[in-house]
């Protein structure tokens, strides 16, 4: 397949009418401002489609997708657009089908099972919210929790700080239902702890970007609130004695829920942004939490961490004592990311991951790309799994060969983390800003065998084509 987008022949009169007269006029929107405010997601890009579809359920996706598939018409699934890659940008035209006006819904929460059903436009912390209600929660918390959608987060394998003591999304899908693109409704796995009859075709859903089936229900496993959490911050001089504290602390059998670092830089722009009285002299700050349900047993993780801390060579060692002051120690690694904005106008962030133990050399490479290229390249990110979030700060980004350099660096640290057994993306996808490196992690076997999966799934590439390199 071509893996260069491409523009569409416009949508046909009778096209648009079919889909009006199948959803409504209400959920079929061909303006220039409905197409306009679906065109970009967080990677700034624009695309227009040729128009939005908002199905009711899944029923219309069926309807949708099997009308789509016979006049190869280009589809987009689309969850809440706040995708960093362009997963859900209508590179090559096409139709956006929106799961947030209808198919927004918690279906079920099975407290006997500890299972949630939900529809693909459910927001990630309107579920945490709901399920709080019942002393429950669902471990996978990205960022972007407040306003990206559970469809979005399946579909990009979504991650969040809670992922160094209980993974990822994938760990937590047990079964979807998902529409294929000649309107076939398929189910994916099943509400049973084990199930190993048959492929394991959800397991090619999670991640694929909507490349290969419209999920229509997501059924997630849930665990039972911790008793007992809390914070504490450790300050070090260098970011290596800062991964040595990682390191150490894991070793001793401590699984803190999260492990967040900022190198200096990070901390200097939330200071400068801020002045929230953080040390800026600092090499490095780690941040962790730890949670139990027996009191000491947290109290015990808090001595460990502590001392591991010390050992590696931390100057300062702080535990929150109580949510208002973990909320300020939290305060710079959720704001690190806008802040960072001071040191350019474009920001190129990539979120590679490598295995934990080279942590310290891929920092070290990233700093020499830094000198190399003469760009200001901040970190932070998840310590407790190796996902760094790499931010190289173009000055001007009117300047072509500022823009062009910045790209060059951003192709020598993707060989890096390649290099170091490490992966192009942790928790972002590949989408369209990372399609062009796949080649850099994946051989030309393993790409064919992408672009198989992908023909058997859709062969006339009508769902999100060209994205993933494919």
């Amino acid at each position: 397949m071509n893996t260069t987008p491409h523009s569409q022949t416009p949508l046909a009169n009778e096209h648009k009418a079919f889909f009006e007269k199948l959803l409504g006029a209400e959920n079929a929107y061909f303006d220039e401002a409905h197409k306009r405010a679906y065109s970009y997601d967080a990677t700034r890009k624009h695309y227009l489609p040729d128009g939005v579809l908002f199905p009711r359920n899944e029923a219309d996706i069926s309807e949708i997708l099997k009308y789509c598939n016979e006049h190869k018409i280009i589809i987009i699934p689309r969850g809440a657009g706040s995708g960093f890659t362009g997963g859900t940008l209508a590179a090559s035209g096409g139709v956006i089908l929106s799961f947030e006006k209808h198919m927004n819904k918690i279906l079920e929460i099975d407290l006997e099972n500890l299972v949630a059903v939900v529809q693909p436009g459910v927001i990630n912390s309107s579920l945490q919210k709901e399920l709080a209600k019942l002393n429950l929660f669902y471990p996978p918390d990205p960022a972007s929790m407040d306003f990206s959608s559970i469809g979005g987060n399946v579909s990009e394998n979504a991650g969040g700080m809670r992922a160094a003591k209980y993974g990822i999304t994938k760990d937590y899908v047990m079964a979807l239902r998902a529409v294929l693109p000649n309107g076939d409704i398929i189910r994916a796995g099943k509400r049973t702890i084990k199930d190993v009859a048959g492929y394991n075709v959800a397991g090619i859903l999670i991640a694929s970007e909507g490349s290969l089936a419209v999920i229509s229900e997501i059924t997630l496993k849930l665990l039972a609130l911790p008793k007992f959490k809390q914070t504490a911050m450790g300050v070090f001089d260098s970011v290596k004695s800062a991964m040595n504290a990682v390191y150490q602390t894991l070793a001793q059998g401590v699984s803190p829920v999260s492990m967040e670092f900022l190198d200096n830089l990070s901390i200097r722009a939330v200071e400068m942004k801020f002045n929230k009285g953080l040390p800026k002299e600092a090499g490095a700050i780690l941040i962790a939490d730890v949670d139990g349900n027996v009191k000491e047993s947290v109290e015990a993780d808090l001595a460990v961490l502590k001392e591991m801390f010390f050992k590696a060579g931390a100057s300062e060692f702080k535990i929150a004592k109580d949510e208002a002051e973990a909320a300020d120690i939290w305060f710079a690694r959720r704001n690190c990311s806008q802040s960072i904005n001071v040191y350019g106008t474009l920001k190129l962030n990539e979120d590679i991951t490598v295995p934990r133990s080279k942590l310290p050399e891929l920092l070290e490479g990233i700093e020499k790309v830094a000198q190399k290229y003469d760009f200001k390249i901040p970190c932070f990110g998840h310590t407790g799994d190796g996902n760094v979030h790499t931010n190289v700060m173009v000055e001007d980004k009117n300047d072509a060969k500022q823009v062009e350099r910045g790209h060059e660096a951003i192709t020598e640290i993707f060989k890096l983390a390649v290099k170091l057994g490490g992966t192009l993306s942790g928790e972002h996808g590949i989408g369209l800003s990372k399609a062009p490196f796949m080649k850099l992690a994946f051989s030309e076997a393993e790409m064919n065998l992408f672009r198989n999966i992908k023909k058997a799934f859709d062969p006339n590439n009508i769902l999100n084509p060209f994205k993933m390199g494919l």
